[in-house]
């Protein structure tokens, strides 16, 4: 086998696996899959801990290898897979794919002639990874890894493991007063979430909008430029689209609002947009509502709003951010309420409730209009408990 330095590499991270005991909640899920006839890609965000995924598992692993392709020259990587499995590796570890020219050709070719190896890859080009798993459909599940949950947030910070609580339990109140009860010492520590917290890598470090700000350069210089292909004129667009959202209340952004503040068309503005929620910077939100425009409402993902302003001043957004964010995660409907004529609605229908995000001051008025809902929740940030309202950090707590 061409060496290029791959069996030390290999033999390293299998040990660097061990330094990192506890396991992303997403570990298990990614476990379950091992030893099935498909490979499995590992699609999250820059620095929400694929590689760590990925050498536990080769610390785990009895024949398996793992290649880091940010650390190595020039393979063939078909020649190579072919050669580890014929000395009996079972299972092949690729860290970093997008850094290998034409990846996606080289595991279709594994995948149909070398029927006993498994693969497992990542890239932090969630672009590249999205477009490539597209073309190897069947051949791939994928496996989200994203950004850790409040409760994750607490199991890494302050190793306390804590049961979830589900969309279901937040209509009971007294259920919701139990909740509480157990677990209201963790929200003082919701804000150090807010403000950076949600990414793994923030535990270790201490100037942690510095590391996101280079996480966003690397997006639209390497994943946006180089992978999607647009030109250096539109990544400048780019930046002042980002620009204009961060600086922007978040009601009212949309396509039409950035094309007509930046001075692009609307269909270079909604590629831009769709570009950044793969790289999972933007998130939309599709409307609700009779004789509404369907264009999404813009959002940040937590913490990128905090790049283009500080937190007292951007906080009531950085909830949404971070409601909406959260609700994502589990897969049910989600949208944002709009009236006909302007006027006040509430903020967000998730399922059949119909959800108010904000502070202390948020009351029954918010739903004026909806009395025939039944479910409705304000989410409050510091914590509010009645028969209404819900400490704003519970839903990141929602599994």
């Amino acid at each position: 086998m061409q060496d290029n330095g791959l069996r030390e590499l290999s033999a390293r991270a299998k040990e660097e696996g061990a330094a990192y005991p506890k396991k992303r909640f997403v570990y298990s899920r990614i476990e379950h899959h091992l030893g099935e006839r498909i490979f499995i890609a590992l699609v999250g965000p820059r620095g929400a801990g694929k590689s760590t995924l990925l050498k536990q598992i080769h610390h785990k692993a009895d024949a398996s290898f793992y290649i880091s392709f940010d650390s190595i020259g020039t393979i063939n990587l078909f020649n190579v897979s072919k050669e580890l499995m014929e000395s009996g590796i079972r299972l092949l570890l690729l860290d970093e794919i997008h850094a290998y020219p034409g990846y996606g050709r080289e595991l279709k070719k594994i995948y149909d002639f070398l029927p006993s190896l498994q693969v497992v890859f990542t890239s932090s080009s969630s672009i590249s990874l999205h477009e490539t798993t597209y073309d190897l459909s069947r051949r791939v599940r994928l496996i989200p890894v994203p950004s850790f949950s409040f409760r994750e947030f607490i199991f890494f910070a302050k190793n306390e493991e804590i049961d979830p609580i589900s969309l279901t339990d937040l209509a009971n109140t007294a259920r919701c007063k139990a909740y509480y009860g157990q677990n209201m010492q963790f929200e003082p520590l919701f804000e150090s979430y807010l403000t950076g917290g949600v990414y793994p890598f923030t535990l270790s470090h201490q100037d942690t909008i510095f590391q996101f700000q280079n996480m966003l350069d690397a997006i639209i210089e390497r994943d946006m430029v180089r992978i999607s292909r647009i030109t250096l004129a539109e990544s400048s667009d780019v930046r002042r689209m980002l620009t204009f959202i961060g600086k922007s209340p978040s009601e009212g952004i949309s396509y039409s609002s950035i094309s007509q503040n930046i001075g692009v068309d609307k269909i270079k503005t909604q590629r831009y947009v769709e570009l950044l929620e793969k790289a999972f910077v933007l998130r939309r939100v599709l409307p609700k509502g009779t004789n509404v425009t369907k264009e999404p409402k813009i959002l940040f993902t937590p913490p990128y709003r905090l790049l283009y302003r500080q937190y007292d001043e951007c906080i009531g957004d950085l909830r949404e951010d971070f409601f909406v964010d959260a609700i994502s995660r589990l897969k049910i409907e989600l949208n944002y309420l709009k009236g006909t004529r302007g006027e006040k609605t509430p903020d967000y229908l998730v399922g059949s409730v119909v959800c108010e995000i904000g502070g202390r001051n948020k009351g029954r008025s918010q739903f004026k209009g909806f009395t025939a809902r039944k479910n409705k929740i304000i989410f409050t940030q510091p914590g509010m408990l009645d028969d209404m309202r819900r400490p704003l950090f519970f839903a990141g707590m929602l599994e």
